[in-house]
């Protein structure tokens, strides 16, 4: 096709529409921002937004009972690992430049009080002296610190005798959870039980223990959101109720900034948005006001979203991963928690 003279509307495909209202021609752009569009090597040398392996976590899963990697029906792709193949997943995460892994347990056995959350012979606290013993320090080693995965009710804390979630009962078996995590070999443990004072009670506690150089990861900003149902799955949740009590109403922003600085004064050393991309104006909210570094959390619904899409060959998958993950960035996270975090990195690594 030859292309028209844009200053001759007579040697357009659209003429009669243009000559007959007497449309003028279009002025010549000045300023063209497609320049630096014309070709890939172009594009990446002005691009404003990177990723780099190094700010990806790996959220993984360990549980009890089972011999071999269990699949997670509503995770496709992600497994219940075995604490060999915990091992095994954790190297390959240090051999890619994986920033850190986030373990969470899955216990055969649970009660109340979730008393096997701070269980030195607990899944959990064995999971992170496997990942500690496989890896040393070439990976950031992160534990879940709270209740719901070993609770019988599913959770984050002590119930009282109404099913309230009693905030300060339940925040000395937080301090008790994070100092055998400390103990386990954890470079840092992460609260996301959202209970008041959690951040400072636990600090406290690994300062009392001669653990001040374990970092604290807060989950600062939660919310009780319905992206969360994959996980549940992944961890066997016994909830029974909602969350909404402590976890934070998905209609408020300025409370999640409220939260993050209060985390601060506490003694975070990171701080957190989840999950991430429902809640981008957050992220960005404390990107601007946070003089630490933020994390933000892709959870288990945005991940099984573009699984099941995928899938069904409504989207590109590969490009879909890394808008996402670019996006969150681009808001203002220094840090990012994806199920995609390895995935993404041998891949970058591939490239290079």
């Amino acid at each position: 096709m030859t292309l028209p003279d844009p200053r001759d509307p007579r040697t357009s495909p659209a003429a009669n529409v243009l000559i007959s209202r007497g449309v003028p021609a279009p002025g010549i752009p000045r300023e063209r921002p497609r320049r630096l569009r014309s070709f890939p090597a172009l594009r990446a040398l002005v691009r404003e937004t990177r990723i780099d392996p190094a700010q990806l976590i790996l959220p993984v899963f360990v549980r009890e009972d089972i011999d071999r990697p269990h699949p997670i029906e509503a995770m496709p792709g992600v497994v219940q690992h075995t604490l060999d193949s915990l091992r095994a997943t954790a190297a390959e995460c240090a051999q890619a430049g994986v920033g850190g892994i986030d373990l969470f347990g899955v216990p055969a056995a649970r009660d109340e009080a979730g008393s096997g959350a701070w269980d030195p012979e607990g899944i959990l606290n064995r999971g992170i002296a496997a990942v500690r013993e496989e890896v040393g320090d070439s990976l950031v080693v992160c534990a879940d610190t709270c209740l719901d995965e070993f609770t019988s009710h599913g959770h984050c804390g002590l119930l009282d005798d109404t099913g309230r979630v009693d905030n300060d009962a339940t925040l000395p078996l937080y301090q008790a959870m994070a100092v055998t995590q400390a103990e386990a070999g954890a470079h840092m443990v992460s609260p996301s039980g959202m209970m008041d004072g959690q951040v400072e009670a636990i600090r406290s506690a690994l300062d009392a223990t001669g653990h001040a150089d374990v970092a604290i990861l807060a989950y600062s900003a939660k919310y009780a959101s319905a992206y969360f149902g994959p996980f549940r799955d992944a961890v066997g949740s016994t909830l029974r109720g909602d969350r909404t009590t402590y976890q934070q109403d998905p209609a408020n922003r300025r409370e999640g900034l409220r939260e993050v600085l209060l985390d601060i004064t506490q003694g975070a050393d990171i701080v957190m948005v989840k999950p991430a991309g429902p809640y981008l104006d957050v992220v960005a909210d404390v990107a601007v006001r946070s003089n630490l570094p933020v994390a933000a959390y892709q959870v288990s619904g945005e991940f099984s979203m573009v699984e099941a899409a995928a899938h069904r060959g409504w989207i590109d998958r590969d490009r879909v991963i890394r808008e996402s993950i670019t996006g969150i960035v681009r808001a203002g996270a220094n840090l990012v928690l994806t199920y995609w975090a390895l995935e993404v990195a041998q891949t970058m690594g591939n490239r290079a």
